[in-house]
């Protein structure tokens, strides 16, 4: 039995409540995928779906099933990706992802802290949203990358890098000048323009959430796939962004003001897999936790200059090591 398979299967009509649309998903004929599930529940001895209705629904036996199919579908994909990157001769490499609309400065700092903390390891970095790189992770496609938190994803394990402030961004026309700091409550009535939901979930319903608990209830949120979107949004007077005031700034015609009381503030993880996570991604949070802070706020211990001291990365046999 290909039990990594059949649970793979099991997952997507979890996820779909719907044979049908899982077999349009995966891509196989709905008969195969309803006997993949019969053979599944045979081996474990237990129902997982209640076919009694039109969309199928877990069982309890499903239900608790579902974590821990999780975490065995992605131990199988990161060993196979594993396998495959020893056969192919890729484990010197740390496969790190960055948010969309990273800045130019940030992407060189990655590069070039890397390259000194970390000589001879290839650095291959790529753009990804936040639910994308859980996913990745998961698959084990990539070894490490920065997300906002909260994010959804089980068997992962975050190092906070930085946290910025968000504040008000509003035409300059219509920003007051007194006081410097705008409620939350002062923006009812306001539409409100908000990086997508798709992207970074747990963040999207977080801010919403913080916005209603200090009396602002937007009639219509307005969902940005990047932040230059966001502000062209704004500007056109399409709703209030909530942004870092460094963002803003990239838009002379748009003002930032500060929150009363900081009520949101967002975190920047570096995330990768809570087990057998490549042995670079430590490092590669350490030194994006140093280009994201700022030289003024140095974090963890490549903020130590006594850091310099020499070490080594064993990885697939590849020694990695930072000189003296």
């Amino acid at each position: 039995m290909d039990l990594g398979r059949h649970l793979r299967y099991f997952l997507v009509v979890a996820r779909e409540g719907h044979f049908g649309e899982a077999s349009v998903e995966l891509g196989i004929a709905q008969p195969a995928l309803s006997q993949s599930v019969r053979r599944l529940e045979e081996e474990l001895g237990v129902t997982l779906f209640d076919r009694s209705r039109r969309q199928v629904a877990l069982t309890p036996a499903g239900r608790l099933l579902v974590a821990q199919a999780r975490d065995l579908v992605a131990g199988e994909a990161r060993l196979r990706e594993t396998m495959r990157r020893l056969r192919d001769g890729e484990l010197g490499t740390l496969r790190a992802a960055v948010r969309p609309g990273t800045p130019a400065t940030a992407l060189r700092g990655l590069v070039e802290g890397m390259a000194e903390h970390a000589p001879g390891l290839d650095v291959d970095l790529c753009e990804m949203s936040g639910t994308e790189l859980v996913r990745a992770l998961g698959e084990g496609t990539v070894d490490t990358g920065l997300l906002t938190a909260p994010f959804e994803g089980s068997g992962l394990v975050g190092e906070p890098v930085c946290q910025e402030e968000l504040g008000a961004a509003l035409p300059r026309g219509e920003a007051p000048t007194r006081p410097a700091t705008v409620a939350l409550a002062d923006l009812a009535g306001r539409e409100l323009v908000l990086s997508t939901r798709r992207s970074d979930p747990a963040w999207f319903e977080r801010v919403l959430a913080v916005c209603r608990e200090h009396g602002w209830v937007p009639p219509r949120v307005r969902e940005a796939g990047d932040t230059g979107f966001l502000l062209g949004l704004v500007l056109a007077g399409l709703g209030v962004g909530l942004e870092t005031a460094e963002a803003t700034a990239r838009e002379p015609r748009l003002a930032w003001r500060r929150l009363e009381g900081a009520p949101l503030s967002r975190r920047t993880e570096a995330v990768r897999p809570a087990r057998d996570a490549h042995p670079a991604a430590p490092v590669f949070a350490e030194v994006a936790a140093r280009v994201l802070s700022g030289p003024s706020r140095p974090h963890g211990p490549l903020a130590d200059r006594d850091e310099e001291r020499p070490w080594s990365l064993v990885y697939g046999g590849r020694s990695l090591t930072r000189p003296r």
